[in-house]
């Protein structure tokens, strides 16, 4: 059932109190027209006005870049910033954590890793080091207790931008993985780009003993290429690795808004691909069930309860909650609704304090469409 889901009435019948006159809407520009394919699902005006919003309101909700909307499998609106256009690749930001869940999916599938076993983490594993009662599912689920802050004061203190930038940048999983527990694995949920840096060192472990970087590097690229990108036909996607040959499996993979909304088709379809199960299906229901510590949160996936989308208490229950997210750094969304058939794209540089504001915007267009 939706989550109060607010009745859609086309913006053209809205009127102004008392007995005054249907209010005036400016016409919409032939850009904005134009977004809208005739696959559109919705109310084209209807739909071409609340795209355009994303783009025309900046001072609002920041600089949008792209926009796709996808309904029952066909584009139902794309529309692009000045600049940049289908070709563009946009950096994931954490929207990448999404992917690298993915790809510990298919890991665990294959038999090379087991959810709840603690991974092959070798300084973990000599004994009485307590971090070797980390288990592979606290890791996905963000509560793996270790001492990682993601956004410190100063900045430059917390453990991302030390992993990303400063004194881990060489091998980010050795810095991620070598900081001390802070908690009893599993008592606390702490988002953590280190967290998925360290997932994404236990793949390459997974499919290769080399510690020689670009064999590490291969080993992700190729399986990532041949088991997932390949096969959505994502041949945009470029993910990056450290020096270590370490995918930076939380924040640098790029790719093109048609891409990352093939991604999130792939995910609204329960991770088939034309037909083809590319992933256990119950693995892309793990990643979109709350975790025990965190009700807005699977696998390195948002979901959409508790304000898990970045909203504020009054305006957290639009939209069904079955709806989930890839969600980036300033303002990249992947937002699917299986029930509704959607997939919405947002990408572009907005800041903290106007994500409420553009989440707000995004989830018009998502109430655009019924539930089925």
């Amino acid at each position: 059932m939706s989550r109060h889901l607010l009745p859609i009435v086309p913006l053209f019948l809205l009127t102004a109190c008392g007995d005054s006159a249907p209010a005036e809407l400016p016409p919409l520009s032939d850009e904005a027209l134009g977004a809208v394919t005739d696959n559109a699902g919705a109310a084209t005006e209807q739909l071409a006005r609340q795209v355009d919003e994303l783009f025309t309101k900046p001072e609002e909700i920041g600089e949008t870049r792209a926009a796709i909307v996808m309904h029952a499998g066909e584009i139902a609106a794309e529309r692009y910033g000045e600049g940049y256009d289908a070709e563009t690749r946009f950096v994931s930001w954490s929207m990448a954590k999404t992917v690298t869940a993915v790809m510990i999916g298919m890991l665990v599938a294959d038999g090379r890793l087991r959810l709840d076993d603690s991974p092959p983490v070798p300084r973990w594993q000599r004994p009485g080091d307590p971090r070797g009662e980390i288990t592979l599912r606290q890791l996905l689920q963000m509560r793996s207790g270790l001492r990682h802050t993601e956004a410190g004061d100063p900045i430059y203190e917390s453990s991302e931008v030390r992993m990303l930038f400063l004194d881990g940048r060489d091998d980010m999983a050795d810095y991620a993985e070598a900081q001390p527990l802070e908690g009893e694995p599993g008592r606390k949920f702490e988002y953590s780009s280190n967290t998925t840096v360290i997932l994404a060192d236990i793949a390459a472990r997974a499919l290769t003993k080399s510690d020689d970087p670009e064999t590490r590097r291969k080993a992700v690229a190729d399986y990532l290429q041949t088991r997932l990108f390949g096969p959505l036909d994502m041949d945009s996607m470029v993910p990056e690795f450290d020096a270590s040959g370490t995918l930076v499996g939380g924040s640098l993979m790029h790719a093109t808004a048609r891409d990352w909304a093939k991604f999130g088709e792939f995910l609204r379809h329960g991770g088939s691909e034309r037909g083809s199960q590319l992933i256990p299906r119950r693995w892309i229901d793990f990643m979109t069930a709350p975790s025990p510590r965190a009700g807005y949160y699977g696998a390195q996936t948002w979901l959409n309860r508790e304000s898990g989308l970045d909203r504020d208490e009054e305006k957290q229950d639009r939209g069904p909650d079955t709806l989930f997210a890839a969600i980036g750094h300033m303002g990249q969304y992947v937002l699917v609704s299986p029930r509704q058939k959607l997939t919405v794209v947002r990408l572009g540089h907005t800041d903290s304090a106007a994500r409420m504001a553009l989440v707000d915007e995004l989830m018009d267009v998502v109430e655009l469409y019924p539930e089925t």
